[in-house]
């Protein structure tokens, strides 16, 4: 093996190292007691428990909190994919002499920080009655999504072939068939990236889910962040079980998004 080859995968390793260890560590921490996690020395060998998971698993706190994540992010994710992509394909090949302005303001959304953005909405929300509710964080979610697919879907649109599309006009197709059938698919790998992204984003929030809520609408986020205490009496196997719980669901939506793209290519090579 060549020795660039072989200084370029060793890199490749340790950062993948890097990237899996905290993640591993936590999953570890999870299953461990208070006491065997705060010790100077790192104790690998230890005896597991489940009483972290049951705990958080058993609070109906962390379950709403959950069954708000999902349904906040899951709808806005929805509404970002049926909005943006066609906005953005729309930006990608029909340009005007608005779409340089509509790519910096779509792409000027994501300079601002959390709390220009929260400020306002909460003003918002209180006045139309909306506030701490399910409906204000999948609007204000919505937003992100529609922001951050529109962002990644144009450069992935401007690269699918024109005379791909030209090609399939030529056979009789219309605007709308070259969208689905034409540039959907060839530009789907860089979609779904940009679809898992909008997912992971919205799914992390925090400052702004917990202005646009109070008790009914807690996310996930606020209610891991609830769990610790004060002094030197902090949960930590608690905390990390929490961690992992979160973690979970995006995991598990990128490895949904990727078996369906699979399939969706073994398809199309059958």
């Amino acid at each position: 093996m060549r020795p660039g080859r072989l200084i370029g995968k060793t890199v490749l390793a340790v950062a993948g190292f890097m990237a899996v260890f905290p993640l591993l560590w936590t999953a570890l921490n999870s299953l461990k007691n208070n006491v065997d996690i705060i010790t100077r020395v790192p104790r690998l060998v230890f005896t597991p428990t489940l009483a972290n998971i049951s705990y958080i698993i058993g609070r109906e706190s962390v379950m709403t909190g959950l069954y708000n994540s999902v349904i906040a992010c899951g709808v806005a994710v929805l509404i970002g994919v049926v909005l943006g992509l066609p906005a953005a394909y729309s930006v990608a090949r029909y340009p005007n002499r608005w779409a340089g302005d509509i790519q910096f303001f779509v792409l000027s959304l994501r300079f601002l920080p959390p709390v220009a953005v929260a400020i306002p909405l909460m003003v918002i929300w209180l006045q139309l009655g909306l506030y701490d509710t399910l409906a204000a964080l999948i609007v204000t979610y919505s937003l992100l999504t529609i922001s951050v697919i529109m962002w990644l879907a144009i450069p992935a649109f401007q690269s699918v072939p024109k005379e791909v599309e030209e090609a399939a006009f030529v056979d009789g197709y219309g605007a709308y068939s070259v969208f689905w059938r034409i540039a959907l698919p060839v530009a789907a790998r860089s979609l779904i990236g940009a679809v898992a992204f909008s997912f992971v984003l919205v799914w992390n929030e925090f400052l702004i889910a917990l202005m646009l809520s109070s008790s009914n609408a807690k996310t996930l986020p606020i209610v891991a962040s609830e769990l610790s205490q004060q002094g030197m009496n902090v949960p930590w196997g608690i905390l990390n079980a929490s961690v992992v719980l979160l973690s979970l669901p995006p995991l598990l939506f990128l490895g949904v998004l990727s078996g369906f793209l699979n399939s969706v290519f073994r398809q199309k090579k059958t």
